[in-house]
């Protein structure tokens, strides 16, 4: 397995698990987050989007599907949606590139729509 290969599991493992230190611990100190909502530098912006993202799907009744995972050299492309009580994610994904064992830079685009 790669290392690429090995920090994405463990990314996908501790996103699953809502563990915040544990998703910290595949980032570089100065990770780079690009989404539509702007761009995030460093553990303290990134530590704070995902201590307001994970609370929504911790739930038992959250759906998330991996539909596809490309990994090659440094980079990891995942496609991906899911379900939670509040959001449908129609289409999401994130293009991760990894460097020395760490995210070094992540986007993510997502087509989200509130529930009613």
């Amino acid at each position: 397995m790669s290392a690429t290969q090995s920090v994405l599991e463990h990314h996908l493992e501790m996103f699953g698990e809502g563990d915040v230190d544990g998703l910290m611990s595949d980032y570089a100190d100065d990770a780079v987050f690009i989404s539509a909502d702007g761009m995030l530098v460093g553990h303290d912006d990134i530590r704070s989007m995902y201590e307001e993202l994970l609370p929504e799907f911790d739930d038992p009744s959250v759906s998330f599907s991996l539909d596809e995972q490309v990994v090659r050299d440094e980079y990891a492309y995942i496609v991906w949606h899911a379900e939670t009580p509040e959001n449908v994610y129609e289409y999401a994904s994130d293009t991760f590139v990894i460097r020395d064992g760490e995210i070094v830079a992540q986007t993510l685009a997502a087509d989200v729509s509130p529930k009613d």
